[in-house]
């Protein structure tokens, strides 16, 4: 037995494990992978859909189920299977219409299995989802888009990263709080709803969330101890919920949790190498 063999480690993607620029720290990859040869099982939990880590599925080394659309799923790489996931209780085509209806200003996204679809024609938001190695395309209503496990809602597209949806002028801001509001208002019954950033609404199934996701995983691989990281306000609950929680010293929540150095300085380094070995001293 290693020993982190007690524990699984799981992180938000971005801006925990990557930097603000979306690169990943080799810093980081390299302590994940001493942590796994030292039987540690590590995965990453975001918000992020199967069609979404086609970006990254190849350059990090996971030993557990990916956690994936805010605790929605989990994802198999190896059989590329589902583990278990939580539908949205609604009916999807009706759904998209209301939120069109609502907000024709911005871009509704049904995250799929496949592959992300719109449906209107958006030349801004292809070149994010190419740019994004993400699958996308065109729906018309009947279409079977797979289970109902997320959807979002997008600002204005002025760049191809995930990174520069972090920005808003103060006008977008009070777009986008109008926005969640009203989602609220109109599904909070049946789901949540939530800011994954600046100009970025995400919604999924009412009760799911990223720590009820790591719990469950927690208790399909028997380990004792949860450690969780991430850096914004979808990781509040997954923060608040691990046995132990850290947040990169730049994260919007950093001043809530606690710090380990900025995502691009390596963040999750510093938890394996630091903060996971002084919890097995303390914790033996």
């Amino acid at each position: 037995m290693g020993k982190f063999s007690d524990v699984l480690l799981t992180v938000d993607y971005d801006r925990t494990l990557t930097a603000p620029d979306s690169s990943i720290p080799e810093r980081n990859l390299e302590a994940i992978r001493y942590f796994m040869e030292n039987d540690g099982a590590f995965t990453v939990n975001t918000g992020r859909s199967v069609p979404m880590i086609q970006a990254f599925r190849d350059r990090v080394p996971v030993n557990a189920p990916l956690l994936l659309y805010n605790g929605s799923a989990a994802y198999d790489l190896a059989t590329e299977k589902l583990l278990f996931c939580h539908e949205i209780q609604l009916d999807m085509w009706q759904t998209v219409q209301e939120c069109m209806t609502l907000f024709p200003d911005l871009t509704v996204e049904v995250q799929g299995l496949d592959a992300h679809y719109r449906f209107t024609e958006n030349p801004a938001w292809d070149a994010f989802s190419d740019h994004n190695q993400c699958a996308h395309g065109l729906a018309r209503p009947g279409d079977d888009l797979g289970p109902f496990l997320k959807f979002t809602l997008y600002g204005e597209f002025r760049d191809v990263t995930v990174a520069s949806m972090f920005d808003g002028t103060p006008e977008e801001v009070r777009r986008m709080d109008d926005a969640e509001a009203q989602l609220k208002a109109r599904f909070g019954a049946y789901c949540e709803v939530f800011r994954a950033a600046t100009r970025i609404i995400d919604v999924h199934a009412k009760g799911v969330s990223k720590i009820r996701s790591a719990r469950e995983l927690q208790q399909r691989l028997g380990r004792k101890i949860l450690v969780c990281m991430g850096d914004a306000d979808n990781d509040i609950s997954m923060l608040e919920g691990a046995d132990w929680s850290f947040c990169p010293a730049d994260g919007i929540v950093a001043d809530r949790f606690p710090n380990v150095c900025p995502c691009a300085d390596g963040a999750v380094a510093d938890v394996i190498y630091e903060k996971i070995p002084e919890i097995l001293r303390t914790n033996p």
